[in-house]
């Protein structure tokens, strides 16, 4: 995704559309936002300018917001592409396919940097730009749902269970936090917010198996010293 060129591999010699998919139309969508400083207003003159038609677009999406939203979920189903092509990680621990998540995701927004920062930075409504997550939250909190109940699975006393929802909500705001701190993170190669992912991951972790003290404590720390650089 981090490619956005455009291409005419889609075109007749005419130059009519013989055949598009929904990354290609991802690809310009985010060429244009990045090229013109600006969301396209039109459906039908974005897709006029790029050579498909109105109704090749409504195939995909209903409209820019959900374009929008796909993108943010596109990227979650490659990072954890880019997670299964490695060998150990279905034998990870939890912990370390979380880690290894947090890794992999911000690396390729890393890659879309430019693309991550208009679209998140395009309304004066913070809330607004928020709701484009609404399909990444869900499938964040379905992929910590599925380590939660992984790790319960191994408590033999119910009591020692945890909620679930609690725990993947939970998830789903680390990733909002992280997404932040990326966001003003100014050290080479992001070195920062390598560290806030595995400290906050552990934390996280250590709560899930009722020891936090130590690992809120170290986390709270960092934290604090990044406040007051």
């Amino acid at each position: 995704m981090a490619t956005t060129k455009k291409t005419n591999s889609t075109k007749k010699a005419q130059g009519t559309i013989t055949k598009i998919t929904q990354q290609d139309i991802i690809n310009v969508y985010m060429s244009y936002v990045l090229e013109h400083e600006q969301a396209p207003k039109s459906v039908y003159k974005f897709a006029k300018e790029n050579g498909f038609t109105e109704a090749q677009f409504y195939q995909f999406f209903g409209s820019f917001e959900g374009l929008k939203t796909v993108i943010w979920t596109t990227f979650f189903q490659m990072t954890m592409d880019l997670a299964y092509k490695n060998k150990n990680f279905e034998s990870n621990s939890n912990q370390e396919k979380m880690l290894t998540f947090f890794y992999t995701f911000f690396e390729l927004l890393t890659a879309n940097r430019s693309y991550v920062f208009f679209t998140l930075k395009e309304h004066k409504d913070i809330l607004k730009n928020m709701q484009q997550l609404a399909g990444l939250r869900k499938k964040i909190k379905v992929f910590a749902t599925e380590l939660i109940e992984d790790k319960n699975d191994e408590k033999q006393i119910n009591i020692l269970k945890q909620p679930t929802f609690i725990f993947s909500e939970g998830a789903w705001l680390q990733t909002v936090f992280i997404l932040k701190f990326w966001m003003d993170d100014n050290s080479a190669a992001f070195e920062k917010t390598d560290l806030v992912i595995e400290k906050s991951v552990r934390a996280i972790f250590d709560v899930f198996a009722t020891t936090p003290l130590e690992s809120m404590i170290d986390f709270g720390k960092f934290l604090w010293k990044e406040k007051m650089a």
